[in-house]
């Protein structure tokens, strides 16, 4: 996997302390699988010395999105970055979403603040082969929650400002009972409390539930061994986020 060298076409604000960065990569664009990612450095700098891994947020075109929050001296740098600048890009890495796996007619997308990330292409490769999307989407507070590619999504912040008042997988449980579960696949992406609240739901309710995990992934294709996943009911004890996900089948790790 070779690193390219992509320029920035812009940075836009998207909710508080949370960007869009669009950049261009025909050979991303063109080979991207939603739930994939990319190892970004923001420039050749020494410090951060560790690339960041960004979910893929959208493609148009040429045009590449990762969406983020500002959270250390790497998305700082990403954040400030103008058009006409570049940025080194690893990817796209790891495993997709199994958008085609089982006969499933609708597919719940569900995440958990910056979760949101990879489902925009989940949604359009879903509604492409003629799936119903129910999307339910949660963040701490109406400030964080980023909405724009699903006006019709299922809010919840935990305290109440926008939405059910709680957190998204209550939110599913109340909502998704009205479908059939027997013909449901959930597809999700969020922080690893959210995540381990929804596995149990999904394995109690027995709705197959595939989740983009989060986490650092220093060089993004399982040289590093810095990402172990562990594994139930496997002849191997640990896969790596990286190189075996970051999607993975929820019943078959644990978080």
């Amino acid at each position: 996997m070779t690193p390219e060298i992509c320029p920035v076409q812009s940075v836009e604000q998207a909710a508080r302390n949370i960007y869009v960065l669009t950049f261009i990569s025909e050979r991303i664009a063109g080979s991207v699988r939603a739930g994939q990612f990319v190892n970004v450095r923001p420039d050749d700098r020494s410090v951060p010395l560790l690339r960041r891994p960004f979910s893929i947020y959208a493609v148009e075109g040429n045009r590449v999105q990762l969406i983020f929050h500002v959270v250390g001296r790497g998305t700082a740098l990403l954040s400030g970055k103008r058009e006409g600048d570049t940025i080194d890009v690893l990817g796209p890495l790891g495993q997709p979403f199994n958008l085609d796996d089982g006969p499933f007619e609708t597919a719940a997308l569900i995440a958990g603040g910056l979760g949101v990330a990879p489902l925009p292409l989940a949604a359009r490769r879903l509604r492409a082969r003629g799936t119903r999307v129910v999307t339910l989407l949660g963040a701490r507070t109406a400030s964080v929650l980023v909405d724009r590619h699903f006006p019709d999504a299922y809010l919840a912040t935990d305290d109440g400002s926008r939405g059910f008042r709680g957190n998204v997988v209550d939110l599913a449980e109340r909502t998704l009972s009205q479908f059939s579960p027997g013909r449901m696949k959930i597809f999700s992406c969020g922080p690893i409390p959210m995540l381990r609240a929804l596995q149990a739901y999904a394995l109690r309710a027995a709705i197959p539930c595939d989740a983009s995990l989060e986490g650092v992934m220093g060089c993004g294709f399982g040289i590093c061994q810095g990402c172990p996943v562990e594994l139930v009911n496997s002849s191997r004890k640990y896969a790596l986020m990286c190189k075996d996900g970051p999607v993975f089948d929820m019943a078959s790790i644990r978080i």
